[in-house]
């Protein structure tokens, strides 16, 4: 059996030429540069994307409670349906129901923000 550095001694590598050699490993980088760059602004994108889906979500949920709170739905006394019900119960604390809905969003906001390597 030969020893490992006979082995290494024999098989002499071929040296590519210094020159050519930088160009291509300087091409080589020069793609990975550009694939950096896509994905920072894909991530860039999809950062953007979700800020504006947060503020247009709060937009939207905002507008719908203030209607809401100003034009209330007109409960009938003959309506027995348990919605009907539902809704009576809660007529004078119907601002107090929107506060865990608003929690568990800016919790899932901040959650979905702080998480680095994933963008969704």
């Amino acid at each position: 059996m030969k020893d490992i550095e006979q082995i290494l001694r024999e098989g002499k590598p071929e040296l590519p030429d210094e020159g050519a050699f930088l160009i291509e490993t300087n091409a080589r980088l020069s793609k990975v540069e550009g694939i950096k760059q896509e994905v920072d602004g894909e991530r860039r994108r999809g950062h953007r994307a979700l800020l504006i889906a947060l503020a247009a979500g709060l937009c939207v949920g905002i507008l719908l409670t203030l209607l809401v709170l100003f034009y209330p739905v007109p409960s009938f006394a003959e309506d027995l349906s348990a919605l009907a019900k539902a809704a009576s119960a809660l007529q004078g604390h119907k601002a107090f129901l929107f506060i865990p809905v608003a929690g568990c969003a800016i919790a899932l906001s901040l959650l979905l923000m702080n998480k680095k390597g994933e963008v969704l």
